[in-house]
């Protein structure tokens, strides 16, 4: 018999346009609040129900009276949270009546110890003021570091480093964390890193590199070997960048523990954390993260800190 010619299987043509996996949906900042605050709370249909920001003070003198307290409290805060060491730690504010002065706590005496009456005000030379302000002696270090970065950032009002123990645990890796969380995002393109030890600060080279390390625009860094250091437009906001920044550094310890095990670990992406930044880093949501602290501890410890 001849062979008989048999036709292929006919081939499906591909499609022109090959599917995709759908793209997780994105959040749009154009559709939000204009205020960053805004976007955080709901308030009542009339709109008049408001979640305050960062208050206003037309008389320097009594936002001179209002930073003492803050800064009060906040120390009252790193006590409670158990970043006491010594004679190590310092949070300066400047002074709203000589913005070239600022206030900062006496070395020797305990963050859970500040109060109002022994905050120093120390002058544009580094020396306690003679006549304003608690005459007790400052922390040198404290003098060096702080006044290089207020004399390199105008903007920055309050300073703080201590050395609490999760920030100083993961410095010794001298790198930045890992934007893991939520609210990690806090610190998204906000997190310089200094990767040098010099040694216990005692001369103005060193306060000088980290001024540099932290660049124009970062509110965080990570001291390599040394521990953390945060700025802010209000102490709220210092405090709270340092206090949230402690926290995920022991996160970053704890993942990194579970990654060693073979437990893979999933950064949030560039386009989701700068969405989430927009929000969380503005300075009127930072401090009203602090108020939450601040406020508490103004409750409970007022007659204490107002001494």
């Amino acid at each position: 018999m001849a062979p008989i010619a048999i036709d292929p299987e006919p081939v499906a043509a591909a499609p022109a346009h090959p599917l995709k996996a759908a793209a997780a949906p994105k959040q749009d900042l154009s559709k939000l609040a204009a205020n960053p605050l805004a976007r955080t709370y709901r308030g009542n249909k009339a709109g008049t129900i408001h979640m305050e920001g960062i208050p206003e003070f037309a008389d320097p003198l009594e936002k001179r009276e209002w930073v003492k307290v803050q800064l009060a409290a906040a120390f009252q805060y790193w006590g409670k949270l158990g970043y006491g060491e010594g004679l190590s730690g310092h949070i300066t504010c400047r002074d709203p009546v000589w913005p070239d002065h600022y206030w900062m706590n006496p070395i020797g005496v305990h963050f859970s110890s500040v109060k109002v009456s022994n905050l120093c005000l120390v002058t544009p030379e580094g020396y306690v003021h003679d006549t304003i302000g608690a005459q007790l002696a400052i922390n040198h270090a404290g003098f060096i570091i702080h006044s290089a970065i207020h004399k390199a950032r105008p903007e920055v009002q309050a300073i703080g480093h201590c050395h609490s123990l999760h920030g100083k645990a993961w410095s010794v890796f001298g790198r930045p964390i890992d934007i893991l969380t939520q609210d990690a995002c806090l610190y998204y393109d906000n997190l310089a890193v200094y990767k040098n030890f010099g040694g216990i600060v005692l001369a103005p080279e060193e306060g000088k590199n980290i001024a540099e390390a932290l660049g124009p625009k970062s509110m965080a860094a990570i001291l390599q070997n040394h521990g953390l250091l945060t700025l802010g437009s209000t102490i709220g906001e210092c405090a709270y960048y340092f206090s949230n920044l402690d926290r995920l550094c022991k996160v970053q310890l704890m993942v990194e523990a579970a990654a060693a095990s073979g437990i893979k670990k999933v950064v949030i992406d560039d386009e989701d954390a700068a969405f989430t930044a927009a929000t969380l880093q503005n300075p009127h949501n930072v401090y009203a993260n602090a108020r939450v602290e601040l406020d508490l501890i103004i409750e409970e410890r007022g007659h204490i800190l107002l001494k």
